[in-house]
């Protein structure tokens, strides 16, 4: 039987000086899908509170991290390793590369593929995104226990290798 009840570690809303109950979950409460989003949610706010920009989300971190890790790739192999769809990763590229932070260019041999590379502008705010990445990951380690990333790292994988 799902579970009806709230969880307890949500923030109350309130409206004026009435304190309004929070939600029933009803089945939602055993989904683990809606649990990884509300996690996922919860975790991008406090790395862009981190960071002190909100533009500069992790998606854009991951991307920045991807390119740098292998300079060259192209969106095909960047969306596999990102797990982005063409479009959102599309106007994600065309944001970086209007900031000047990624070159696109086309490759040699395939006209209808680029190549990604960083700028060194894109390789400095990498280096600061990866900073705050760090402590958010260290306060992510606290929040899960060390002993227990692995594996959680592992079931996560599960999860995207047999979904994806």
């Amino acid at each position: 039987m799902a579970r009806t009840e709230t969880d307890p570690t949500e923030p109350h809303a309130t409206t004026g000086s009435r304190r309004e109950e929070p939600a029933r979950l009803g089945p939602l409460g055993d989904f683990i899908g809606f649990h990884l989003r509300i996690a996922q949610e919860a975790s991008f706010r406090a790395f862009a509170q981190r960071v002190g920009d909100a533009d500069l989300k992790p998606r854009r971190f991951a991307v920045l991290t991807l390119i740098a890790e292998n300079p060259g790739m192209t969106q095909t192999a960047l969306g596999k390793a990102a797990g982005r769809d063409k479009s959102t990763l599309t106007s994600t590229l065309d944001d970086l590369v209007k900031r000047g932070l990624v070159l696109r260019e086309r490759t040699p041999h395939d006209r209808r593929s680029y190549t990604l590379t960083l700028t060194p502008a894109g390789c400095a705010l990498r280096e600061r995104l990866m900073r705050a990445a760090l402590e958010h990951d260290r306060e992510l380690d606290r929040i899960v226990g060390r002993e227990k990333k692995a594996e959680f790292l592992a079931l996560l994988r599960k999860i995207a290798a047999e979904l994806g």
